[in-house]
């Protein structure tokens, strides 16, 4: 069942911003979403959450302070999605400005999964022989490795911002906004958001031992559009924080300021970098990106965000974006084969799909596309070697994915072998023979947790948009602001008549629709199949450039047959 809810708007806060002078349209957008005060709208970085609130943030910028001055080896490692990428960027780069010499390991999640595992310590002990590991976006929850760490004799720096477990692991020093103890306002820090506050306060100690007396400073700024994407691709809570942080990498972006890997990625996926919002970070760059790390090894992806070469970064984003290509028709052919075998399936509370053909590095979009087509938390398989099961997981709103594991873990001790994440999307392995056992298990607990209710499916809109404010102006406001995982994009819900239709690029809708006396130009992609005459449709307003012109253009997210 599927419910079309709008969002309540706040009076109050919607009086308080138009009379700071916001216009009324997006007064009710932003207090529809909890602004009252038009200071968090501002992306002056003077707004930016200090870094010493960040707990430890200090001690660390001391003890890689010790290290840089005495010359050690510094590593990161780092994880192999985005995030992880994005975070190694910013330490390699800044890192490297300060003078430090620092290297970078990135695990292939085939052969060694996740984290900072007691295989990658020896292999980065005989491979780099550091003096000092950093981790990024991992090693939270890396007890047995940093263990493995101080037995080689390594120190570890742990900078996370996943949650951690019952214990921590014997670090030679911790940062994470959700440790026990830190009173970081912004718990959803991602793990580059993380590491870009650690470089701010690195700097900050050098400066206080006279580093920069007779030196310019290192720009840490120059780093921020790669904590936005990071930030965004990460699909974390866009806060007031992140929302600032990513508004200040955008405007790097559309400024011509970004670094070459970026450019590059939205050149090679057809997109002016100048005109990036937040969608093209999510949608556009972070998915080439991320296709390194699923179908072969991340360290092409950071080679991307580090060299300074436009050339060596264009030839880089060219092969990331076939790579792209190659994952979308595997997902493709992943994708009927999960529908296929739903057919057979007793709807419940929740999907656990595997099939020993599936590839390792898809399975989260895998599940990420059931969970959207049958609203309900799944977890899809591949094999992993060695006889076990490599799941990720995606989970609807109402149930905590890393929470229901834990359940699932207590109540079956030998079940799950490893597993983490956060309240949308959870990783875990397990024995391939007790699949079976884990998708019963994990039903029961979602029984527990979730209501018949919690599977109806809610559309959440901002209601009807008066035709006098379906503006490209509007739109083309709502283009320069920052959206995203808590903080939703505008969409509104009304019925036009479908005056005109065309498929276009073999798999979408080119529409006219009517709406009163007014014709507008919308599009539906991934649909060729005709409309009826007369639809509802929740859609997005969007400025579309072609041709050197710029018009309105409405996108059409979902569509009924319009009832009288």
């Amino acid at each position: 069942m599927t419910n079309i809810v709008t969002r309540p708007v706040d009076a109050a806060l919607a009086a308080q911003l138009v009379a700071s002078g916001l216009p009324s349209f997006l007064a009710r957008i932003y207090a529809a979403r909890s602004i009252g005060d038009p200071a968090q709208l501002d992306a002056d970085l003077k707004r930016l959450i200090p870094p010493e609130r960040l707990r430890n943030v200090g001690t660390m910028a001391a003890l890689l302070a010790d290290a840089i001055a005495d010359g050690k080896n510094l590593l990161i490692v780092a994880d192999y999605d985005a995030d992880g990428a994005t975070a190694c960027a910013v330490g390699l780069r800044a890192l490297r400005g300060f003078g430090a010499t620092v290297d970078y390991l990135v695990p292939n999640r085939f052969e060694y999964g996740y984290g900072l595992t007691p295989e990658i310590v020896r292999l980065a002990a005989e491979q780099k022989n550091p003096d000092v590991l950093i981790t990024v976006d991992n090693g939270i929850a890396s007890i047995e490795g940093v263990a493995e760490a101080n037995r080689l004799g390594m120190k570890v720096l742990v900078t996370d911002h996943h949650l951690p477990g019952d214990a921590l692991p014997d670090a030679w020093c911790i940062i994470n906004p959700n440790q026990p103890g830190c009173e970081f306002p912004s718990k959803n820090l991602a793990g580059v958001g993380v590491m870009f506050y650690l470089m701010l306060a690195l700097r900050a100690e050098l400066r206080n031992r006279g580093a920069y007396t007779n030196k310019p400073e290192p720009n840490l700024g120059a780093l921020l559009d790669l904590v936005a994407l990071g930030t965004v691709a990460d699909v974390v809570r866009l806060d007031d924080n992140n929302r600032l942080l990513v508004q200040q990498g955008l405007q790097r972006m559309r400024a011509g300021r970004a670094c070459a890997g970026i450019t590059a990625l939205f050149n090679a996926a057809g997109r002016n970098v100048r005109r990036a919002g937040a969608y093209d970070l999510g949608f556009v760059a972070g998915p080439r990106l991320n296709a390194a790390g699923r179908l072969t090894d991340m360290s092409l992806g950071i080679e991307c965000l580090t060299t300074n070469d436009p050339i060596r970064a264009g030839d880089i984003a060219r092969e990331l974006d076939q790579l792209n290509r190659k994952r979308r028709d595997i997902e493709a052919d992943m994708k009927e084969s999960a529908l296929a075998s739903v057919e057979d399936i007793e709807p419940g509370f929740t999907l656990s799909l595997y099939d020993p053909q599936w590839h390792q590095g898809v399975i989260g979009i895998l599940a990420s596309r059931l969970r959207e087509r049958f609203h309900r938390p799944t977890f899809a398989f591949a094999a992993a070697g060695r006889g076990e099961l490599k799941g990720s997981g995606r989970s609807i709103t109402p149930l905590h994915l890393r929470d229901a594991l834990d359940l699932v873990s207590k109540r079956h001790p030998q079940l799950i072998l490893r597993f983490g994440g956060h309240a949308a999307a959870a990783g875990l392995s397990i024995r391939e023979n007790t699949f079976n056992e884990f998708k019963i298990a994990f039903e029961a607990v979602a029984g527990e947790l979730l209501t018949p209710g919690d599977l109806d499916r809610e559309w959440i809109t901002d209601g009807s948009l008066p035709p006098e404010e379906m503006t490209l102006e509007n739109a083309s406001a709502l283009a320069q602001a920052v959206w995203g995982q808590g903080f939703p994009e505008p969409s509104f819900y009304d019925t036009f008549e479908v005056a005109a239709q065309r498929i276009v690029g073999e798999r979408h809708l080119k529409l006219r629709l009517c709406r009163g006396k007014a014709l507008i130009d919308a599009m539906l992609f991934g649909h060729a199949d005709p409309l009826p005459a007369a639809i509802a449709a929740t859609y997005r307003l969007s400025a579309n450039h072609y041709n050197g012109a710029i018009t309105l253009q409405l996108i059409i997210e979902h569509w009924f047959p319009a009832t009288n």
